[in-house]
């Protein structure tokens, strides 16, 4: 199996992969706001930092309806740790004062899309578009700006030239997020939300850490990264044939896109070593039923929700 190839030519594979099947293939994703309410017109800033303002931690066992987008088995809302309320007290030292001061000056100064917002969200791997469009259709908070970027130039193109993408409130383009010298086109500690849907999943598993904390660096104190993916055990795992899997849990399509499929405790890893809290992180088990098939397919996902504390300690 060339596994090098995969690795060299994945540009190509998922080029291949959106002119194929274009906007046709993914539906949009109007579920997130469910999932992640933080996406929806009425959350901003506020809302996030009162995250921090409750010391509580709940568990809410619900069941929804699977016909549209997730259903949650459980949905567990944990608060970021009081240790973030602690690092809020201190005070920190001068130097920090005055590097923060330095580096809030050359913030200002640089002139990058979508700089007067007031409430940034980026969608890394953003396909054709089925978040951002969603998106931009239900929160008309002038405030807003998203930005939203793809492995694939083919599938920015069709972001690019969709009649709901609208300039003055959008900035889509092409980005590797394995590549290590290339940057973002916002400054670091600028965005409010960074999502990630089932993208991570699609990356050679041992450049998934400095791929997050990269990202990490560009959230504001108090914002948050929030993921879907791929679930160890998932259906589309056991249906993958002999030959076909590159290293531990880590698979090739037949049209030469990778997959992998995590367990909690790796994301949770990956994301606590990037600096962030957990607000959640859980598994969402699903049945879905095709009867015009007559299939019955077992569906593992895992969903999470990670905040950069208020005061963070390292850079």
């Amino acid at each position: 199996m060339p596994d090098v190839d995969y690795e060299i030519n994945a540009h190509k594979y998922w080029n291949n992969f959106y002119k194929i099947h274009e906007n046709g293939f993914f539906k949009d994703r109007h579920w997130l706001f469910t999932e992640f309410p933080e996406l929806a017109p009425s959350q901003n800033q506020n809302h996030l930092k009162d995250w921090f303002l409750e010391n509580k931690r709940s568990e809410v066992p619900e069941c929804r309806n699977n016909e549209d987008g997730p259903s949650l088995i459980m949905e567990e809302q944990h608060k970021c740790s009081s240790k973030s309320l602690e690092h809020k007290t201190e005070t920190p030292p001068v130097e920090e004062n005055v590097t923060q001061k330095i580096s809030d000056l050359e913030i200002c100064a640089d002139e990058f899309p979508g700089s007067s917002a007031t409430y940034r969200i980026l969608e890394v791997g953003c396909g054709v578009g089925n978040t951002v469009f969603p998106i931009l259709q239900t929160n008309n908070d002038p405030g807003l700006f998203v930005y939203c970027c793809d492995f694939s130039s083919t599938a920015i193109e069709l972001v690019q030239t969709n009649p709901e993408y609208d300039p003055s409130r959008c900035f889509a383009f092409v980005h590797d997020l394995c590549d290590e010298e290339k940057s973002y086109p916002v400054p670091k500690g600028s965005l409010d939300i960074i999502i990630l849907i089932f993208v991570l999943s699609a990356i050679v598993p041992d450049k998934m850490q400095k791929a997050i904390n990269r990202l990490s660096r560009l959230l504001k104190p108090g914002g948050m990264m929030l993921l879907r993916d791929y679930g160890r055990y998932d259906m589309a795992q056991l249906r993958f044939k002999k030959g076909q899997c590159l290293s531990g849990n880590f698979y090739v399509r037949g049209d030469g896109t990778r997959v992998y499929f995590f367990t909690q405790e790796e994301l949770d890893m990956l994301f606590t070593t990037a600096g962030l809290e957990k607000v959640q992180n859980l598994v969402d088990r699903r049945l879905q039923v095709n009867r015009g098939k007559q299939l019955t397919m077992y569906r593992v996902w895992i969903q999470c929700k990670y905040c950069k504390p208020l005061l963070s300690s390292t850079n």
